[in-house]
């Protein structure tokens, strides 16, 4: 549930965030963000999406009960790199939704040799984002992989679900090597999509398989 729930605030808030420019062409993109009233708050809905989403894969990890061996050590490490994104991600949104906010608002309200000076410090923030964002992906990438092999060999849940939840984490590492390449260029748009084509379709399924078999649990009490 706290990850169907985390990937609905998430998307739900990105749908508000202003993309209408290229957020490779800086000037274009920067405008846009000076004029938006709701960036932070946009900013920290991700945040609350994603802590649920990486909250709720800690859950998981832990409801599959593994008991012993290298396969709980695995799950173990899984529910660490997932609380570590947490953390990195949050950081990430303080860059995005806070530090990048003032800075391209005092570039949009300077004039003159301090605007030139301006643009140079929230380039920077800029920057600062696309590698905190690159390592962010490939660690939570890796927590979906490792989780994948976690539920793939419990076979506490379907394996499909394991094998998608996998592939997702694989469409995170491609998105972590081409921000942290290229910042937000349009190849990155293939692997976004595909993971949030794969992450619907996998915690959809998850969260129908956790009702049913608490209806399963229900009719044999």
């Amino acid at each position: 549930m706290l990850i169907f729930g985390g990937v609905v605030i998430s998307l739900l808030a990105g749908l508000f965030h202003a993309d209408a420019a290229s957020a490779n062409d800086h000037v274009a993109s920067f405008t846009e963000y000076a004029h938006s009233d709701i960036w932070t708050a946009v900013h920290l809905g991700q945040f609350v999406g994603m802590a649920l989403f990486a909250g709720g894969m800690i859950a998981l990890l832990g409801a599959l009960n593994v008991p012993h061996g290298a396969l709980a050590l695995t799950a173990r490490f899984g529910a660490l790199s997932a609380a570590v994104s947490i953390a990195l991600y949050g950081a990430l949104q303080a860059v995005d939704g806070v530090a990048l906010k003032h800075a391209v608002n005092a570039w949009a309200s300077a004039a003159g040799p301090e605007k030139a000076m301006r643009f140079v410090s929230a380039e920077g923030i800029r920057w600062l984002e696309w590698g905190m964002r690159s390592y962010h992906s490939f660690l939570f990438g890796s927590a979906l992989i490792i989780s994948s092999v976690v539920i793939v060999a419990t076979r506490r849940v379907s394996r499909t679900i394991g094998i998608l939840m996998g592939l997702s984490g694989v469409s995170y590492l491609a998105q972590g090597w081409i921000i942290g390449a290229e910042g937000f260029a349009t190849a990155n748009a293939v692997p976004t999509l595909f993971g949030i084509f794969l992450t619907v379709v996998w915690t959809v399924w998850l969260l129908i398989s956790a009702w049913r078999l608490k209806e399963r649990a229900g009719a044999d009490v």
